[in-house]
């Protein structure tokens, strides 16, 4: 048993999960040291290996103990707080890791805008100094949470007349403050997950901006590449997630199988085993820093798996597969990619290439990146941003 193993069995004869309050017990683990275990000391973590984390994890939930719903907050525990643990003073450190680890605020990401997707750089939601604060106007799109989300992580335009990655300013953003609007985006699948915000003269005090004015673009890079290895690098055990969905439905229905289709379910079963190593490899390389454009590939390659193991789920199941239970418009807290119907998977995973940075955009990552491919001509690099074509 490792020393932290060793804490957490203290933890846990201390705090008995089965009796304290469900907050009270994910914020007394923060305080102990035992919720993130990387970060630093005081922020809820030891400054350990991070491949000590699953261990930890593991114990608490051995034990029956409560966990804080990463799947409500998906953007604040991937890409909020390794952001704020890298550019945030101490202040806000100390006031937003604890509430954002727990649970109780849950964070959205206010970066694609409808003139700037793929392109991030061109956004142009304008941040413009007033006193002791910014006042923000624009739209943001895609806004996955939106409408539960306390905060967000925002990236602006400060100053349009340097070229659009020098002109980029990152702040945190309260969702309640006036003059922000959330509307929902309904998608394929009949839900809307996903947001539309629109930000009219919004004040966001500058003791909220994070980094230093103009290096927006540098902060942003953090949070992306970070948001890459949280989609694409999750730890799944061997046919987890939609793999163990199709393989069960193999396994129990017979009458349905084919040589074609077992022969196309080994290879992506082969795939998925492959990915799923690549991703504990990758984890552990991020024992050793902040990850790097190589969250990009295994991002991709999650992206193009899921969509192969939907569709064939759905020929496997024949006229089953057409089957969808409800499209009602819903507002969902998360993602359910197993919890849900054959049809809901397959055209949810659709989105897969999309969300996260399209996977023809990751490709020109790896080329120049991973690779050192000669880059594509750029001629807007030295151009000032309000010289651009629009």
């Amino acid at each position: 048993m490792t020393a932290l193993q060793d804490q957490v069995a203290e933890f846990l004869a201390a705090h008995d999960p089965k009796t304290l309050p469900r907050l009270d017990f994910l914020r007394a683990r923060f305080d102990a040291g035992l919720a993130w275990v990387y970060f630093p000391p005081g922020l809820g973590g030891q400054a350990a290996p991070r491949a000590e984390q699953a261990g930890v994890d593991a114990a608490f939930a051995e034990a029956g103990a409560p966990d804080n719903q990463p799947g409500r907050n998906t953007i604040g525990l991937g890409m909020a707080g390794p952001t704020i643990l890298a550019f945030g003073t101490d202040e806000q450190r100390k006031r937003h890791l604890r509430p954002l680890w727990t649970g109780e605020e849950v964070w959205c990401q206010l970066f694609s805008e409808p003139g700037a997707g793929s392109d991030l750089a061109a956004l142009a939601t304008r941040a413009v100094r007033d006193g002791d604060d910014w006042v923000v106007t624009g739209q943001k799109v895609w806004t996955s949470g939106a409408h539960n989300a306390q905060w967000a992580i925002l990236v602006t335009r400060t100053d349009p007349d340097v070229p659009k990655h020098q002109g980029m300013t990152y702040f945190l953003c309260d969702m309640t403050a006036p003059g922000i609007e959330v509307r929902p985006l309904r998608q394929i699948t009949g839900e809307a997950e996903f947001n539309e915000v629109f930000l009219t003269e919004v004040r966001i005090p500058d003791a909220h901006r994070l980094g230093a004015v103009g290096e927006g673009w540098k902060v942003a890079q953090t949070t992306l590449m970070n948001e890459r290895v949280s989609i694409g690098a999750v730890a799944q055990p061997r046919e987890g997630g939609m793999l163990g969905v199709l393989t069960k439905t193999w396994r129990e229905r017979p009458e349905l199988r084919t040589p074609q289709l077992r022969d196309r379910l080994v290879q992506l079963w082969v795939e998925a085993e492959s990915l799923r190593l690549a991703g504990d490899r990758l984890r552990q390389q991020l024992t050793a820093g902040a990850p790097g454009p190589e969250g990009s590939a295994m991002k991709v390659a999650f992206a193009e798996l899921n969509q192969k193991l939907s569709g064939l789920e759905i020929e496997l199941l024949g006229e089953e597969g057409l089957r969808y239970d409800d499209w009602t418009l819903r507002r969902p807290e998360s993602v359910d990619f197993t919890g849900r119907e054959a049809g809901y998977r397959y055209l949810r995973a659709k989105g897969n290439s999309i969300e996260g940075g399209t996977s023809e955009v990751l490709r020109n990552i790896i080329s120049e990146r991973v690779l050192g491919l000669p880059s594509e001509p750029r001629v807007d690099k030295d151009v000032a941003w309000k010289d651009l074509p629009r």
